[in-house]
Order: structure tokens, then C-alpha cells, then sequence
């Protein structure tokens, strides 16, 4: 089966426009979103954005397929955040306050997977508006917790590239996912009254 991404990046090289919109039409928000959790203002986060977009024309015969379309829009976009703004250090020391809730394991999954929703209308309007609130808590986490949990929870990007585009150990990944999961779900747990 042909990647239509693939199909896109022919396109582009080629010189269509269309493919070009196609690819920006998919690919946009996500870019945004990803952006707004690496730098202090979504102005900031666009400008990175249109960077990228430019750098994607610019570059589109160096990309050689072995990651990705998605990855590769994603790491072009991390290194020019990075280049945009100083960053912070990208280690989280493991000291004594890394224990497991017992929500999740080691490798960051689910201990024991969320309970799947009802079918309900009801159910499906709940899940929209905590989904809506996630997004909304997003800003409250650390930058590096933040960056992580978009890419993996919102963007489900696998666990080897999100190390390779935020250059940050597969442990260290483990640790922000399960970290910033565990903030959303102790802010959320505190809006919803329940602590």
C-alpha cells in the first residue's frame, strides 16, 4: 500500500502546489500544537511553524524515507524550536520521587487500561469536554512534560522517535510521559472535585 504522505512528497518534488497544500492542510494544527509545547507564546509557536514549512520545500529532496513523513515534519520542526529559543536542560535527575503510581508501568502504558467508554451520546459529550479540558491543562505541565505527552498522547508518535526528536533517553522519555500524565490526571481530578 502506497503512504499518501509519500504520494504528497512526490508531489512536492515535482512542484505541485496542491501537494503542498495537502500536506499543510494535514499537517498544520498538529505542527502548531507540537510548537506551543516547546516555546512561551503560539505566536512564537506559528512563526516556528511557517519556518518549518519553509525548511520542508527547501529540503524536500534530502529526505530520504527512512522515517516517517510525520516524524520527519516533527524533527525539522524540534530542531528549529530549539534554534528559536534557549533551552532548558532535558534531563530529569531520578532521585526518590520517581515511584510508579501504579497507574502506568515502566515503559509509560497503562498498568491497567482505562475503562472504554460507553457508546452513549452522554459518554461521547464527557469524553469531548475532558478532552477539551486536557488540552486546556496542557500549558500548567513542565515544558519537557508538556512536549512529550503531545507527541505520544495527542500526535501518537512512538516512543523511539519522540527520543530522537527531543534528544532525550528512552528513560528519561518514560519519566516525562509518566510524569505529565500524572500531573493532567491530578489537575483534572482536582477541577472535577474529586481531591
Amino acid at each position: 500500500m502506497v503512504d499518501p504522505d509519500e504520494l504528497l512528497l512526490d508531489g512536492l518534488r515535482a512542484g505541485d502546489e496542491a501537494a503542498f497544500k495537502s500536506l499543510v492542510s494535514r499537517y498544520h494544527n498538529r505542527l502548531v500544537r507540537f510548537a506551543e509545547s516547546m516555546v512561551p507564546t503560539r505566536g512564537m509557536a506559528e512563526e516556528i511553524v511557517q519556518d518549518t514549512w519553509i525548511a520542508v520545500v527547501k529540503g524536500i529532496d534530502r529526505f530520504e524515507g527512512r522515517s516517517s513523513v510525520k516524524t520527519w515534519l516533527f524533527r525539522i520542526l524540534a530542531n528549529r524550536a530549539r534554534t528559536a529559543s534557549a533551552r532548558e536542560a532535558r534531563t530529569v535527575p531520578l532521585g526518590d520521587d520517581h515511584e510508579l503510581d501504579g497507574r502506568f508501568n515502566r515503559s509509560g502504558a497503562w498498568s491497567e487500561p482505562p475503562v472504554p467508554w460507553a457508546d452513549e451520546v452522554d459518554s461521547r459529550v464527557v469524553a469531548n469536554e475532558v478532552a477539551g479540558r486536557i488540552r486546556a491543562l496542557l500549558p500548567a505541565l513542565p515544558e519537557g512534560q508538556r512536549q512529550v505527552v503531545v507527541l505520544r498522547d495527542l500526535e501518537e508518535v512512538d516512543a523511539a522517535a519522540v527520543c530522537g526528536l527531543l534528544g532525550i533517553s528512552a528513560a528519561n522519555q518514560r519519566v516525562l510521559l509518566h510524569r505529565g500524565r500524572a500531573r493532567l490526571r491530578s489537575l483534572l481530578e482536582i477541577e472535577m472535585g474529586r481531591r
